[in-house]
């Protein structure tokens, strides 16, 4: 397709059967594996929606609270968020500023340029059993995105998009929300200026952050807790294959109001 359109109605596959990823893990193979084994056909302009935890247990993005010695500047700040300090640690080294500090919360400019709690750092679904392993973001999830979609349209015969995701919470709203960390053959803003509303009048502002929109959708069914359903097929949608980027999401830090 070569424009953006509105689709009548999605279909949205959560993909059972994806094993535990291990660092190292061949992750195209196992994803292709497991879109294979559950017998779900990929077709063009479908879209696969994966949780960046994947790529962090494949790559290693992995870190012992035990193993972390920390700064003056962490042991301070961890009394006043009253957080450990070894992870302050870490998310200090994920960072590139502190966007917000209190008690109970330290939201922080990631490395790669998003706002989020903790610089995205997560103790959750690790695939350790010792907890004082977390995960870290991909050092390059664009990247893996891209080499990812690479692999399973050589595979399925197929031209699909993919778009990483995270949980992110957001400052003028309660709760997280499924968002996009990377993209790969797919936009991520839908810019819609220039169309036509009900009325006839001609939209002036209206950019829509599509690959966010996708991963909120992808949450509802991949879930949060113990669902163990990382990977989800989204079919319906009419986007064009492009060279998307996330950096197209991220508002620079001197317009953000809220950093």
């Amino acid at each position: 397709m070569s424009e953006t359109s509105v689709s009548d109605s999605l279909q949205l596959f959560a993909v059972p059967g994806v094993p535990m990823v291990r660092e190292g893990d061949d992750l195209p193979g196992l994803l292709g594996d497991a879109i294979e084994n559950a017998q779900l056909t990929i077709e063009d302009d479908d879209v696969l929606v994966v949780t960046s935890k994947l790529f962090s247990r494949a790559e290693g993005c992995v870190a012992n609270r035990r193993d972390v010695v920390p700064g003056d500047r962490a042991r301070w700040l961890a009394r006043v968020v009253d957080k450990d300090e070894a992870l302050v640690e870490l998310i200090l080294r994920e960072s590139v500023a502190i966007s917000r500090a209190a008690p109970g919360i330290l939201i922080t400019r990631h490395r790669l340029g998003f706002v989020s709690a903790n610089s995205a750092i997560d103790a959750s679904n690790t695939g350790y059993t010792d907890e004082n392993i977390v995960l870290l973001m991909p050092k390059d999830p664009e990247r893996s995105a891209a080499a990812l979609r690479r692999r399973l349209c050589e595979r399925f015969g197929v031209q699909i998009g993919i778009v990483v995701t995270d949980s992110h919470g957001r400052p003028f709203r309660a709760g997280t929300v499924g968002a996009a960390v990377a993209v790969a053959g797919v936009p991520a803003l839908w810019d819609q200026r220039g169309r036509r509303d009900l009325g006839g009048r001609e939209l002036q502002s209206t950019i829509t952050a599509v690959a966010d929109q996708i991963a909120a959708a992808a949450d509802l069914v991949a879930g949060q807790a113990d669902e163990g359903r990382p990977l989800v097929l989204v079919r319906g949608l009419r986007l064009p294959v492009c060279d998307g980027s996330i950096n197209e999401l991220l508002r620079d830090p001197e317009r953000d109001l809220y950093a």
